[in-house]
This record gives C-alpha cells, structure tokens and sequence, in this order.
C-alpha cells in the first residue's frame, strides 16, 4: 500500500531517516525530535544511525528523554572506508524489511549511503519511497583539495538526481549547492533547523541561581563578564581565532572567557601559547548536557568558525536573551540579523572579532538591547512547531506527487 493509501486508510506512514551519527549538534537534535514529535502526525518513523567517533560526544540523552530508541548501524560511520560496504548492506536490509513511504537522510555519509540504499532495496517495488535528504551545511569548499572536492560534488550531483526533494538548512546553504551545479533551486526547499527553546528563555529566579551555581563550579567570579564559546574542538571551527582575540583583551580583568566543547585539538589548544597566557581568566567545560545553564550562566556568546550550516550556538544563546559575535560565514546570515540582534564580522577581519566582543564587553545597555531583540528573533524562526509543520509540508507533497 502506497503512503497516500495508508493516509486513507488511517495506517500509519513508515519513514526511515538515516543519520550517520547522533553527535552533539543540530543534525542529531532534529533527527531525534522529529522522530518522536512525527509519531502524533501518524508517522512511523525507524530512526538508523551510526557510530560516533570517541571525541565527538554523544545526543542519545535526548533520545532517551524523548523515548527514542534509534537502530545501530555500527558500520555506519563519519569517515570513508571499508566499513562504507557492510553499512550500504545493512541500509539495505533495513530499507527493505521496513519498506518505507519516505526516506530521509541527513548530511553527507548518510545522504550518500542511505539514498544509494534505497534504490538499491527498491529494485522492482513500485513505487519506490520518497527520497528526502537534508542538508545542513556542506563540505564542498573549505574542507577538501580542489580534486577531492570536486569528485564530492560530482557524487552529489548523481545522488540529488535521484532524490525527490532537497532540503537546505538556510538560503545561503542552498545558493552554495545551486551555485556548485548540485541540482537547480527548484529543487530544493529550505527548511531552517527548529528546536525547543524554552528551556532557554526561561527567566526568574531560577535562572539567577543557575547562574550563580554554573560559574561557582567552574571558577568564574559572579561579577565577571563572561564570553563564551561553544563549539567542537575541532578544525573549521577555528578555536585558535577566539583563544587570540581573548588574549587581545587584557585590558580589563573582569571578563572571562569559557569554551564549552570537545574535539582533536584539545591538547593542543589548550598548550597553546595564547590559552597559557589567559591562565585563569580562560575556563575550560568539555561537553556539557546543561546547556541553558552554560548560556544562563554566560554574557557574551562568540563564534569564530571558517564555515557553518545554521549555528545551534547562535540560535540557543539569542533564545536564552545574549547578544552574540560571529564571522559572518555560512548560514550564519539566516540567524544573527547584524547591528540588531548581535555583530558579524568578516572571517579573516581578527581586529573587528576583537572590537565587537569589547564593544559589547563595556557597552551593557547594547548586550540588553541587542539580546532582547535575539530572544524574540530566535524563538519566532526557530521553534520546534515550526520545523514539524515544514517538514509534514514536504512530506505531504512529496506523498501527493506519488
């Protein structure tokens, strides 16, 4: 029976979305909510997903807050090699004994193995699922060599031929894709990633007192301005940029600075000669689970990567009422409105990363301002509704032209 004949008949629709690993990070976070938040839209989703590599962290807290029971693909994995076989097997297997109306996929390894996947167990059944595949963000530029890069664009081109629709996570992510030949814009939706923000809006007494308690545990003064960044430690997310900038800043001893993640460079960046010279003005956290405490907790929240899809960090810290600093790269533009609700700055331009975070660092009537006009922004693009309703839109359709 077709998607459109289980809808008549009151049956449930069956989704498999495939996700090559639950990393911390907006990827994981949607997957895991839409699974449960589909359920009540009679959507019977099996959500598959990889392996995480050991410093990547983990989500499936919230999956097992949510009731989410994901099916392990330990095959499926972030890095090409010979475990990229047994993993297309297993796809296959699970996409031919679920036999689902749509498949969706998200980011590159499972965009690439879960749509090869589906056609391949689709063989004879007509028709085959939809195929959906989310991109939240892409690698085609700033990652690879020139020729690596362009056999990755030519892969994705063949894969978006076989997709039914395309989803980008902003308008930048999908200019990036039509401008590399990816497929054309018609093809393509752009559907902003959407979360719970509640628990990060929250205001009150209570969130004074996690306030307080966060920065009791990790050193940091009650009084002190605190900057803060979250990300992985890892590459593109040029840590080295605000460990510069903090060390540009000694002019005032009341700001602190806090990184919140984990990745590969940890050592290193943590022996830096920048982050030695902060001594105790620089906290470390590592992964945390509490995150609206970490931005309760914080004044100031800064982003320095080289590329972004849509920036969690961004979206959560404006939700929870601080402005915030960021290179102006990627989807960035989707989320920080620049001079209203926080500043962005060119990737390379360290002296204008410097000047904004001290701009704000002495300017509290501009946080105030700048943080309240991110709350209301952040809430009424990003909400968890309104990502459900998008993505049931392009389910629908997509069901319909079947």
């Amino acid at each position: 029976m077709s998607g459109q004949g289980r809808v008549a008949a009151g049956e449930p629709i069956r989704l498999v979305r495939i996700i090559a690993r639950l990393n911390i990070g907006g990827p994981a976070i949607q997957a895991i909510t839409l699974t449960q938040r589909l359920e009540e839209h009679g959507y019977r989703t099996t959500l598959v997903r990889g392996r995480e590599e050991p410093d990547e962290g983990s989500m499936d807290h919230l999956a097992e807050e949510l009731g989410v029971t994901p099916t392990l693909v330990p095959s499926l994995r972030r890095n090409p090699g010979w475990h990229d076989l047994p993993a297309l097997i297993a796809l296959i297997r699970i996409i031919r004994r679920e036999r689902p109306d749509v498949v969706h996929t998200h980011a590159a390894k499972a965009g690439t193995l879960g749509r090869l996947a589906t056609v391949i167990a689709s063989l004879g059944r007509t028709p085959r699922p939809v195929i959906v595949h989310t991109y939240h963000g892409h690698s085609l530029s700033g990652y690879f060599s020139p020729r690596t890069a362009a056999v990755y664009r030519r892969i994705e081109q063949a894969l978006a031929r076989i997709s039914d629709r395309l989803i980008a996570v902003s308008d930048e992510v999908r200019d990036d894709l039509v401008g590399f030949g990816i497929a054309p814009a018609t093809k393509f939706e752009v559907v902003p990633l959407g979360f719970e923000l509640s628990p990060f809006s929250a205001n009150g007494h209570g969130r004074a007192q996690t306030r307080l308690a966060v920065r009791a545990e990790l050193g940091i003064p009650a009084d002190a301005r605190l900057v803060t960044l979250v990300a992985r430690l890892v590459p593109i997310k040029r840590v080295d940029r605000f460990l510069r900038l903090a060390a540009a800043l000694p002019d005032d001893p009341s700001v602190r600075f806090l990184i919140v993640g984990d990745g590969e460079l940890r050592e290193q960046l943590q022996s830096s000669a920048e982050a030695r010279s902060l001594g105790g003005r620089l906290a470390w956290a590592g992964f945390r689970r509490d995150m609206p405490a970490v931005y309760h907790a914080s004044d100031i929240v800064v982003q320095t990567s080289d590329n972004e899809g849509t920036p969690v960090s961004l979206i959560e810290a404006q939700a929870a009422g601080l402005p915030v600093v960021s290179t102006k790269v990627g989807g960035t533009p989707s989320v920080v409105a620049d001079g209203e609700t926080g500043m962005l700055v060119a990737r390379e331009d360290h002296d204008g990363l410097t000047q904004a975070v001290r701009t704000l660092c002495c300017d509290p009537a501009l946080t105030t301002r700048l943080g309240q006009a991110g709350l209301q922004r952040s809430v009424a693009r990003f909400g968890l509704d309104r990502l459900v309703s998008d993505v049931l839109r392009v389910y629908r359709t997509e069901l319909a032209r079947r």
